[in-house]
């Protein structure tokens, strides 16, 4: 059991877990003012096109219940503002990364010029060659 505590207090200190739990609540505040948004400023827009409060409806018969299309629209309008933002951040970040990965890996350096012991047995190694040939 120790040694699982250990494992799992490895896993869950680690940098990506971390950021993770913070993107996450980030995402949860970010996603409370795109609700807030839609229900306060664009549901009261779709409404004046359903002319009621609450929206498109559409009654259905006499059971009292109504499929609401301004709910539904405000929901895809929620998911499309989201992922639009997501989108942008995540755009960004990776352009970031890619500079960052660009500055930190250095360039290759040239090979150096061999030494004059090597360039002797690459010559001896030519012309054993030469020799087995003929």
């Amino acid at each position: 059991m120790k040694k699982f505590l250990e494992e799992f207090k490895a896993f869950a200190l680690k940098g990506n877990v971390m950021d993770m739990a913070v993107g996450v609540i980030v995402g949860g505040a970010f996603s409370a003012i795109v609700t807030s948004l839609t229900d306060n400023i664009l549901n009261p827009i779709i409404a004046c096109f359903g002319g009621t409060e609450a929206g498109l409806v559409t009654p259905l018969g006499n059971t009292g219940q109504v499929i609401n299309w301004g709910a539904f629209i405000s929901s895809i309008i929620n998911f499309l503002i989201l992922a639009l933002v997501l989108f942008v951040i995540l755009k960004a970040v990776n352009k970031l990364t890619s500079l960052n990965k660009e500055e930190e890996e250095p360039e290759p350096e040239a090979e150096p010029e061999p030494s004059e012991e090597v360039k002797l047995l690459t010559s001896v190694v030519e012309e054993l060659k030469k020799l087995n040939k003929k």
